[in-house]
């Protein structure tokens, strides 16, 4: 019962941190509006957010060799709570970046902790713990625009957001403080003391891990951040609109996070990864392609649901193969190197807009780059040279 209350605490936590960094994209139209500032500057923007999350993802792997997991994850909570109350005072759009670097930070010292937490809570059911826990943190990313909108229409400021997130955060920081105090916590990660060791071990689910996602996620990453202002010029819907279509996209991710961490305990890993890769591909040019409100409806769920069934199955591959003593670390160093090739995609695909290019150009441009990564990966798994993976349960 100790480590249900935990898991719960956690998922409660992960609910925040995921918002802090995914609340920037329905934020981007009145940031510019409110600054005057480009979409290229709103683009890096929201890239600093998940540069944030990148950043310290290699370092918490170091810190966790010397810290137990948990108390990182009521450090990020703390991290969470301040910067995001700083941020809600921002005067500038360069305050605004840096409460957007130490907000994404925060997330990137969770997932690094809290993650293998969670696979060593319930060993025997990886895949479907992580797809709760993941569930948890994409009801934020469903929320995010609901919040802002709600936020805009009651005060007419975008500053209460951060208000919400730094209060939420302290409770729920608080409120797993004490439930730690009281619980059973794993020890499986106890002998992983040498993050170098683990990465010359594990190096080559590592790599297959980040090929795999890192370039996924950069498109996606370009994808989302933009949605609302993509909706807006090239389909001609208003901004209103345009963030109810995002929170369709993220709703997707929901029953997408539960089912897919279930299939992924049952099904092999490598196989089912590449198919959901493959759909995305159909589905963003689906979306280039995709004409009317209706049509648009229906391409957005379907993104949604298809890019967020790739995160706890890419989750599973990793933390359900990885031994105890490198568990940890190992993840540490995939999670850091995916995030930072992540984290570049908003920023690329504002750039280009600035330069003149249309987002149906750009987003084509994406799909057809992905088409030859899922080529020379699915060359590799026929070969036998990706790493299979944890057998199904």
């Amino acid at each position: 019962m100790s480590r249900r209350r935990l898991f719960g605490s956690l998922c409660a936590l992960v609910f925040l941190v995921n918002l802090a960094r995914i609340v920037y994209a329905p934020l981007l139209e009145p940031v510019m509006e409110s600054f005057d500032v480009t979409a290229g500057t709103a683009g890096l923007l929201a890239t600093l957010a998940w540069v944030g999350s990148a950043s310290p993802r290699l370092p918490t792997g170091w810190l966790l060799t010397k810290v137990p997991r948990h108390y990182i994850i009521l450090g990020t909570g703390t991290v969470l709570t301040v910067s995001a109350t700083a941020t809600a005072a921002a005067p500038t759009i360069e305050w605004l970046m840096v409460g957007a670097l130490l907000m994404g930070s925060s997330s990137g010292m969770y997932f690094i902790a809290a993650n293998p937490l969670v696979s060593e809570l319930f060993p025997e059911r990886v895949g479907r713990v992580l797809g709760i826990h993941g569930t948890a943190g994409q009801l934020a990313a469903v929320l995010a625009p609901v919040l802002v909108t709600a936020v805009l229409a009651l005060t007419g400021t975008w500053r209460g957001v951060f208000l919400l997130i730094g209060a939420g955060a302290g409770v729920a920081t608080v409120a797993l403080f004490v439930i730690a105090r009281r619980s059973e916590v794993p020890d499986a990660g106890s002998e992983d003391r040498e993050l170098l060791v683990a990465l010359r071990h594990q190096w080559p689910i590592v790599v297959s891990g980040i090929a795999i996602i890192g370039a996924t996620g950069f498109v996606w990453n370009g994808v989302f951040n933009f949605y609302v202002t993509y909706l807006i010029d090239a389909k001609g819907v208003d901004a209103n609109t345009g963030r109810t279509l995002l929170t369709v996209t993220f709703a997707a991710g929901v029953p997408a996070f539960w089912v897919s961490g279930r299939l992924a305990d049952r099904l092999p890993n490598v196989p089912l990864m590449l198919t959901i890769l493959g759909a995305f591909i159909l589905c963003l040019f689906a979306l280039t392609a995709v004409e009317g409100l209706l049509g648009v409806v229906a391409v957005s769920a379907a993104i949604g649901y298809v890019i967020h069934s790739l995160f706890p199955t890419l989750d599973r591959y990793l933390l359900a193969s990885l031994p105890d003593h490198h568990r940890g670390s190992a993840y540490a160093v995939f999670s850091a190197t995916m995030m930072l090739v992540q984290a570049l995609g908003s920023w690329a695909v504002g750039l280009l807009t600035d330069a003149g290019f249309a987002f149906d150009v750009i987003f084509r441009g994406l799909a057809v780059g992905l088409i030859i990564i899922l080529a020379v990966l699915l060359t590799l798994y026929v070969a036998g040279r990706l790493p299979r993976g944890a057998k199904p349960t």
